[in-house]
């Protein structure tokens, strides 16, 4: 009995998945962290990309009400970007937006966001002027730890 008892708790915990992963919806506020970065131009490949080399936020906050990404307030990057959309595909929230980049250089990109709903991984892919990017990270509701 206690055996059959057990089996279906774990059973149980193992099938609701995370506890955050329905306020994954694009409305609540996420905070996410930068994970592995890929850089991409016609002559060669670079996985092992800084952050802040490339100026990404380590740590940053996707606020769906203000359509903004955003640095933590500890992060050496301080520029917000604000997305042009928001799509609902499968179990993916999807962010599309550009980045004019810095002024007086040429360096704009075009760039998309995915965050999974059921537990929250993110992939950051974005392009311009010969260079493309790879970033893997992961996004959390605001207050939960990722």
């Amino acid at each position: 009995m206690k055996k059959m008892l057990l089996v279906a708790v774990v059973s149980l915990i193992l099938s609701t998945g995370p506890a955050w992963a329905a306020d994954i919806d694009g409305v609540h506020p996420l905070s996410g962290v930068t994970g592995k970065i890929i850089e991409i131009n016609e002559y060669r490949i670079n996985d092992d990309v800084d952050a802040d080399t490339v100026g990404l936020p380590k740590k940053f906050l996707v606020d769906f009400q203000s359509r903004t990404l955003r640095p933590t307030k500890d992060s050496v990057i301080r520029k917000t970007i604000v997305f042009k959309s928001v799509d609902h595909i499968e179990d993916m929230i999807v962010l599309q937006g550009v980045d004019e980049g810095v002024d007086g250089v040429d360096d704009g990109l075009a760039w998309s966001l995915t965050i999974s709903r059921k537990n929250g991984k993110s992939v950051l892919s974005a392009s311009g002027g010969g260079v493309a990017y790879v970033v893997f990270g992961v996004c959390t509701p605001m207050g939960s730890a990722p």
